[in-house]
C-alpha cells in the first residue's frame, strides 16, 4: 500500500476520529482519512491546529494529531508549548524539503528540530516510507506513557509527499495498549505504599493536593475515597478542577495562583501535603510558598524525576495515580479523626463563600464576572466541559465557577492567551454529545476569532462565553502601577481595545450570536446557545474595572 493508505488505517485502527491542520500537508493521505472515516478539520492557523488537537485529546485520553506543511512547522512547534505544559499527548506531524535542499537557502524553510526540540518528549525525520510503520508506533508509545508530552515526525518533501507517495510492503499493526493514555498503570513498591499509608494516618492536619495526574488517569474517584476513608481536604490544581465534585465537604477548591484563598489558606497550615500526579510546579504552589518548604511532603508520580523536584525531602511514590491509590486504599483503614482539622478547613471554605456572596450575586451594570461565575455554576449541564482561556478566563473559572457533577470536565489552557475558542472546537469535535462551553475574554477571543467560521464550516456546535470587558483587563494593574509618579499619559492606551460586538461577529459568519448586557439575562442566552445546534457565541459586556483579586499567601 502507499504511505498514505498506511497512515489513514493505521490512525483509523489507533481510535483517531478527527485530525487538525493547515493545507497543504499529507495531501494524499487526507484522501484515505476521508475513505476511512476520519474527519478532517481545517483550521485558520498552525496554533489553532494544535489547540484543537490538544483539547481532543485531553477530553478522549486519545492522541490528538495536526499537521502543517513545511513553511509553517515553526508555527506548529509554538502551538505545542500548549500541549507540552499540560502533559497532553498530541502527536505533530510536518513536512520538510529532501537532503539535497539542506544548507542550501531552500525557500520558506528553516531547520525543524530545535523549534520542536522544547516543546516535545520525541521528535524524529521520516526520511523513507520504509521507516514509517516503526517511527508512528513509536510515536503513539511515546505519548501515552509516563509523562504524556507530544511528538514529532517530520516526514521528508515539502508537504510530506516523500512519505506518502511510497510504496510499502507491511500490514498495519495496532499495539492496543498504546491507542489511549495511560497506556500502562506501573504500580509502586508495596513497603513505600505502607510508609506512605502510616505518614498518612499519622498526620494531624493533612490534605490532598490533586494535579493534572489525577484525570490523566482517571484517578477522581479513588481521591474522594481516600479522602472520606481518612477524613482529609482536598484541594486542587486547575488541571484537576472538579475531580472532586466542589459542593464536597472535603473541597477546599483551586491551590495556588489561580485560587480560592480557603484553598491556599488550608494546604499552608497543613502538617503533610499529599501531592497526587502534580508537578508541584510554580502555580499550583504559588512560586512554592504553599506549602512552605520544610512541610512534610509525599509524592506520587509516574515519573520518578519529578519526585522531589521542588519539595527534596518529600516520600516519593513512583506509580500511575490510579494504581498507586488503589494501593494506598488497599492497607489503610477507615478513621473518625482529623474532625477539628476538617471543621477549620470547612470554616475557611464558608469565610470563602460569605466574604464573595454579593458579587456572585449581583446585578450590577455592567455585569460584574462573579456574577458570570454563579450563573456558569447553576447553568452548566451534569456531563459538561467548561473550557478556560487563560490569564482571568482561568483566575475566574478556577475561583469562582464550581463543578457539582461527577460528570463534569475542566479544561484549561496552559498558558498561551487565544487557546479557548479552537480548544473548545477540538474538546467538542472528541466529545460530540457533550455540551462545551468555553470562556474567554475578548482579548483572548481576538487571537482566532477566524476559527469560528470552521465551527460553522463543520457544524461544531460549541458555545463561546466572552467575557467582554473591553481589553486586556488582566494587564491594567501593571500598566497604571508603571505610570505612577507622571503627570499625564495614557495607560489605557496599552491594555483597552475598542467596544466590539462579538455577537454580530458570529451571525456575520453564520453562527448563533446573543449580546447580554443584564446579568438575569445569562441563564436563558447560555441555555438558548446550548440548545441552538449550531455554533453559539454569547457575548456578556461586562465591568473593565473588576480584576481578579491577588492570591492570598503566607
Amino acid at each position: 500500500m502507499t504511505g498514505a493508505r498506511f497512515l489513514a488505517e493505521t490512525l483509523r485502527e489507533y481510535g483517531v476520529t478527527h485530525v487538525f491542520f493547515v493545507p497543504a500537508i499529507i495531501r494524499r493521505a487526507l484522501v484515505e482519512m476521508e475513505d476511512v472515516g476520519i474527519q478532517r478539520i481545517i483550521s485558520h492557523g498552525e496554533k489553532s491546529a494544535a489547540y484543537m488537537a490538544d483539547a481532543y485529546a485531553r477530553v478522549t485520553g486519545k492522541p490528538g494529531f495536526c499537521f502543517a506543511q513545511s513553511v509553517g512547522a515553526a508555527n506548529l512547534a509554538a502551538g505545542l508549548q500548549d500541549p507540552y505544559l499540560g502533559v497532553s499527548p498530541v502527536i505533530a506531524i510536518t513536512g520538510h524539503r529532501p537532503p539535497m535542499h539542506r544548507h542550501r537557502n531552500s525557500y520558506q524553510e528553516i531547520e525543524h528540530s530545535r523549534p520542536f526540540a522544547s516543546v516535545t518528549k520525541y521528535s524524529a525525520e521520516v526520511e523513507t516510507v520504509e521507516q514509517l510503520p516503526h517511527l508512528l508506533r513509536q510515536a503513539f508509545r511515546e505519548v501515552t506513557t509516563g509523562q504524556t508530552l507530544p511528538a514529532h515526525l517530520d516526514f521528508s518533501g515539502i508537504s510530506g509527499d516523500v512519505i506518502t507517495d511510497g510504496i510499502l510492503d507491511t500490514d498495519v499493526i495496532v499495539e492496543e495498549p498504546f491507542t489511549q493514555r495511560p497506556a500502562f498503570r506501573p504500580g509502586p513498591e508495596p513497603e513505600r505504599v505502607r510508609e506512605a499509608a502510616r505518614l498518612l494516618s499519622q498526620a494531624e492536619r493533612p490534605v490532598i493536593v490533586a494535579g493534572g495526574g489525577v484525570t490523566a488517569s482517571g484517578a477522581e474517584a479513588e481521591v474522594v475515597r481516600l479522602a472520606e476513608m481518612l477524613n482529609i481536604p482536598v484541594a486542587t490544581a486547575l488541571n484537576a478542577k472538579g475531580c472532586i465534585p466542589e459542593n464536597h465537604p472535603l473541597s477546599v477548591g483551586v491551590v495556588g495562583s489561580y485560587s480560592r484563598w480557603s484553598a491556599n489558606r488550608v494546604v499552608s497550615e497543613a502538617d503533610l501535603v499529599l501531592f497526587i500526579g502534580s508537578h508541584t510546579g510554580s502555580q499550583v504552589t504559588l512560586d512554592w510558598r504553599i506549602p512552605a518548604e520544610g512541610t512534610p511532603v509525599i509524592q506520587i508520580d509516574i515519573d520518578a524525576s519529578e519526585l522531589g523536584r521542588s519539595y527534596p525531602a518529600a516520600y516519593g511514590l513512583q506509580g500511575d495515580a490510579r494504581r498507586t491509590l488503589e494501593a494506598m486504599l488497599d492497607v489503610l483503614e477507615p478513621t473518625g479523626g482529623n474532625a477539628s482539622w476538617v471543621s477549620r478547613a470547612q470554616e475557611h471554605v464558608q469565610n470563602w463563600r460569605d466574604e464573595h456572596e454579593p458579587v456572585l450575586t449581583s446585578n450590577a451594570v455592567p455585569i460584574r464576572p462573579e456574577r458570570l461565575c454563579q450563573e456558569l455554576t447553576d447553568f452548566l449541564p451534569s456531563d459538561a466541559v467548561l473550557v478556560a482561556d487563560t490569564g482571568h478566563a482561568g483566575i475566574w473559572t478556577g475561583s469562582m465557577v464550581d463543578l457539582t457533577h461527577e460528570g463534569q470536565s475542566y479544561l484549561r489552557a496552559a498558558g498561551s492567551l487565544g487557546w479557548g475558542l479552537p480548544a473548545a472546537l477540538g474538546a467538542k469535535c472528541g466529545a460530540p454529545d457533550r455540551p462545551v462551553v468555553c470562556w474567554t475574554g475578548d482579548g483572548g477571543m481576538w487571537y482566532h476569532i477566524g476559527e469560528l467560521e470552521t465551527a460553522v464550516r463543520y457544524g461544531i456546535n460549541a458555545v463561546t462565553v466572552v467575557h467582554n470587558n473591553g481589553g486586556l483587563n488582566q494587564d491594567r494593574r501593571g500598566d497604571e502601577a508603571a505610570y505612577e509618579g507622571r503627570e499625564g499619559g495614557n495607560p489605557g492606551e496599552l491594555w483597552r481595545f475598542t467596544d466590539t460586538n462579538f455577537a454580530q461577529i458570529a451571525e456575520s459568519m453564520g453562527a448563533l450570536g446573543i449580546r447580554v448586557t443584564d446579568p438575569n439575562q445569562i441563564n436563558s442566552a447560555l441555555d438558548q446557545a446550548v440548545s441552538a445546534n449550531r455554533p453559539a457565541v454569547v457575548d456578556i459586556v461586562s465591568d473593565g474595572d473588576v480584576a481578579a483579586a491577588a492570591p492570598w499567601g503566607p
